[in-house]
């Protein structure tokens, strides 16, 4: 009877594994950054479906496989249905609000958006912005975040304020993880290992699981962090 059940419960815990990650492939991936009002009744509506399968012996699990796969039908449809309407997009994920603007606290946009100056702050906090008084304008996004625009006396200079020649920007592609080299990188950069292992010997590192870490960017060249 235990053997049964074990047997069973992890029959079900992997086929609604499977069911619930065929169904977060089906949207974008934004959505599982950004968690707007519906996609968190979604991911309810999930848990409890998939909850029912392993808990309620009644429930099985080929029904709840079903559900699944309804339900995902049903957010595809509305992802695109919010894609090519703009009204939809404004009902299920909400619009950015203007929370401070010329400087000033919307207090009534703070009341409808349910927060406080506790949140805003920390909100505030979370973009290295200390004081209300550095912001022009704060838009409180349908992710929960905050964007900011300082004021100019608080703003970072930028090249051209200082009159500095502008500079290409390099992307650093990460070579080397916890010891694995990542061989597609490589390849995306024209290199091969051999390549690698002598920038490793020319380091004084002889074996690549002495590497936690590495990185190559055209500019600098290669940064090796070592294992302890």
């Amino acid at each position: 009877m235990f053997d049964s059940t074990i047997f069973q419960l992890s029959v079900e815990l992997i086929i609604g594994f499977i069911g619930l990650f065929a169904v977060t492939k089906l949207i974008r991936k934004s959505q599982i950054h950004q968690i707007t009002p519906f996609d968190f009744i979604s991911a309810l509506v999930l848990g409890e479906l998939l909850g029912n399968a392993i808990y309620d012996n009644e429930t099985k699990i080929w029904t709840v496989l079903y559900a699944l796969a309804l339900w995902g039908i049903l957010m595809f449809i509305i992802e695109k249905i919010t894609q090519k309407y703009n009204g939809s997009r404004k009902l299920l994920e909400g619009d950015p609000a203007i929370i401070i603007r010329s400087g000033q606290i919307d207090f009534s946009v703070l009341k409808k958006e349910k927060l406080d100056i506790n949140e805003l702050l920390s909100l505030l906090r979370q973009k290295d912005v200390f004081s209300i008084r550095e912001i022009e304008y704060g838009i409180l996004e349908q992710s929960g975040d905050i964007s900011v625009l300082k004021k100019s006396q608080y703003a970072n200079p930028t090249l051209e304020d200082l009159q500095l020649p502008y500079k290409t920007v390099y992307v650093p592609t990460t070579l080397v993880l916890d010891g694995d080299i990542l061989t597609n990188h490589l390849e995306a950069l024209n290199l091969d290992q051999s390549w690698l292992y002598q920038q490793l010997e020319s380091n004084g590192i002889q074996d690549i699981t002495d590497v936690f870490y590495a990185d190559w960017k055209e500019d600098e060249g290669i940064h090796i962090i070592r294992k302890n």
